[in-house]
């Protein structure tokens, strides 16, 4: 991500002791860190929300094509998303079937 080396780090962490003094750096260390977290985690999710609207948006890709076919006769590919799909639904009318 950042290219610094050793010597760089050694001037950034002397420089902070200076500036922030022995009784702070610590709390200030820990501040960092917990925002580098957040921010980590915070671009995980955004990855994951991203790659997750991909596959919906492949999904339904393949299931027009499919219904163009008449859902006869569908690739392997084809096949697989719209059985996902219908596990899908299933999945989703389950809470709400009646016993």
């Amino acid at each position: 991500m950042f290219d610094i080396g050793f010597l760089e780090l050694l001037v950034i962490g002397v420089v902070a002791l200076l500036v922030l003094g022995p009784e702070r750096l610590p709390g200030a260390i820990r501040s960092t860190l917990r925002t580098v977290r957040s921010v980590k985690s915070m671009a995980t999710g955004f990855r994951q929300e991203v790659e997750q609207q991909f596959k919906i948006h492949e999904l339904h890709e393949n299931l027009k094509k499919a219904e163009q076919q008449g859902l006869e006769n569908l690739s392997p590919e084809l096949q697989k998303s719209v059985d996902e799909l219908r596990d899908a639904a299933k999945s989703v009318q389950k809470p709400y079937e009646k016993k």
